[in-house]
């Protein structure tokens, strides 16, 4: 969509099946990523009118815009982006290990060959990560989340020899109480309106905080797993 700032962005609706989270997720995943020097795209705010559903000719669409009238997520798009394929676009085990390393913190299980999740773009980008973090769904069970091992089985830099030890030392001290709370303030409070049990907005932010904070000090528990499936050995 061309917005009213003459950008044009990949719109994440949340009308759609995924819900609000899967924004929420967004967010703060790519927010995390930004703050610790990785390359994603920039998003925004879209206000939708679900007057525009009048003239779009495809049912589901229309549907989809009526079912998501006011904000939604806009992703930059990056023009004549290509998908990234780690054959024709290497990357270096420094590059491979600090996004395997952010996919582990953040829970990512959609970085996978079939559907790696990665742009080459002037170089590799990473998107859509709505469906991270995970815990946010059960709050209730959340605690479980901090020491969980990362699945890296399928991912698809593993076979670009991602050095996570040195991503862990580069990056551990980034992902800092401040930088969280920056990546939190990035979501509207109406995005977290819906969490019962917790309170306000600031409520929920603090809870996400808590958990990415918790799961920070869990890398002794996950962390030399990752390793040891980086390297493409057993468990």
């Amino acid at each position: 969509m061309e917005a009213d700032d003459l950008g044009t962005y990949v719109v994440k609706f949340h009308g759609a099946g995924q819900g609000r989270k899967a924004l929420v997720a967004e967010v703060i995943s790519a927010g995390i990523g930004r703050g610790l020097g990785l390359p994603v795209p920039e998003l925004v705010t879209v206000t939708v009118d679900p007057a525009l559903a009048a003239g779009e000719p495809d049912q589901e669409v229309q549907d989809l815009l009526r079912a998501s009238a006011g904000l939604n997520l806009g992703v930059d798009f990056l023009p004549g982006a290509l998908d990234f394929d780690p054959r024709a676009f290497p990357v270096d085990p420094i590059t491979a290990g600090r996004v395997l390393w952010f996919d582990a913190v953040v829970g990512n299980m959609d970085r996978s060959h079939r559907n790696p999740n990665l742009l080459q773009w002037n170089g590799m980008w990473l998107i859509d990560h709505g469906a991270t973090l995970s815990f946010h769904h059960r709050w209730a069970t959340a605690a479980g989340y901090d020491a969980r091992p990362y699945d890296a089985a399928d991912h698809v830099l593993l076979q670009s020899h991602p050095d996570v030890l040195a991503a862990d030392d580069a990056l551990g001290p980034l992902l800092t109480s401040e930088l969280l709370d920056a990546a939190l303030a990035e979501v509207p409070d109406e995005w977290l309106a819906d969490e019962p049990g917790i309170g306000s907005a600031d409520d929920v932010r603090a809870a996400y905080v808590e958990r990415l904070t918790a799961r920070r000090g869990a890398r002794s528990t996950w962390l030399p797993l990752l390793a040891v499936a980086a390297r493409g050995e057993a468990a």
